[in-house]
């Protein structure tokens, strides 16, 4: 299999980044992958990734729930039970901005959140890169739905008030190319709506190599609030403000627990999943994974 061996940082370009651990991905392969880290501005990916080519395998499972829309298991039940909620909170940040209202959902999954807009009043459009959760949406929704190809190719030509990007920038193989791509298809009072885990809570230092949400190798980039910034500044955005996600620490230790085959999961993981939760509501920089409000500069 061929793999990608990055020599520069993403967000700062610096040649200067070394091994710091190894991570399993727990959910399919069982495969390990190196986490590298700039030594300057301190961002942390993943090393010797798969080609973009050859990653999907990587999402061939119903473990993948933002793909399969399984509910088998306790944790698949909790995600889509925690998703209907967070619908409604996702659509009161992006009405409260008052741009104009074209949205675009980049990795839209099975649609729900762009179904839930589109019944608000939103003029709606998704990009999603696989074809049966992409079937699924417009089946299921009538939406539209396109492959990323259509973004790279220069298929969009409207100019949207919104681009959202919930748990997907992290997926991304150049997020510098679709962050300057987002910028374009802006309009001049839009807004990037970017979500990504976050390595610098309580819970990824609690579990360490099992922490859930390092992902391997879906997860290629592992953000914090400073380097999610330093690469948005790099590309022409300015951030407006930063929002904790309230039920990722729950989800996130549930799911550690269960990769460490843990005798007391259930009653664990909500115990660390609270405490960490608890962190990032006094401090959103310590949240489990943050919501970024970007605008272009």
């Amino acid at each position: 299999m061929a793999s990608i061996i990055l020599k520069n940082c993403q967000v700062c370009n610096s040649s200067a980044i070394q091994a710091v651990t190894q991570i399993k991905d727990h959910s399919i392969t069982k495969e390990t992958f190196e986490l590298h880290k700039c030594m300057e501005c301190g961002f942390l990916f993943t090393q010797n990734a798969p080609e973009e080519s050859e990653s999907g395998r990587y999402y061939q499972s119903e473990d993948y729930i933002s793909h399969s829309n399984t509910s088998k298991g306790l944790v698949s039940r909790l995600y889509h039970v925690v998703r209907d909620i967070m619908l409604g909170r996702k659509y009161k940040l992006v009405n409260s901005l008052g741009s104009n209202k074209n949205l675009l959902d980049v990795g839209s999954g099975t649609g729900y959140f762009l179904n839930f807009m589109k019944q608000k009043g939103y003029a709606t459009s998704g990009i999603e890169i696989d074809e049966k959760a992409r079937e699924f949406s417009k089946k299921q929704f009538g939406l539209d739905v396109n492959t990323p190809e259509y973004l790279k190719t220069g298929g969009i030509t409207q100019k949207f008030g919104y681009i959202t990007l919930w748990h997907v920038l992290e997926h991304l193989y150049d997020p510098n190319a679709y962050l300057q791509k987002f910028h374009s298809l802006l309009d001049h009072n839009g807004y990037l709506i970017i979500a990504v885990p976050n390595h610098a809570c309580f819970e990824a230092k609690y579990y360490g190599t099992y922490w859930a949400a390092y992902d391997v190798p879906r997860h290629l980039w592992h953000f914090t609030p400073e380097t999610l910034e330093k690469i948005a500044v790099r590309n022409n955005f300015k951030l407006i403000e930063k929002k904790m996600m309230p039920f990722d620490p729950f989800y996130n230790s549930l799911l550690s627990e269960k990769y460490k085959n843990s005798t007391l999961g259930l009653l664990q993981g909500f115990t660390i999943g609270f405490v960490s939760y608890l962190k990032g509501l006094i401090n959103v920089n310590k949240s489990s994974s943050v919501i970024y409000v970007l605008k272009k500069d």
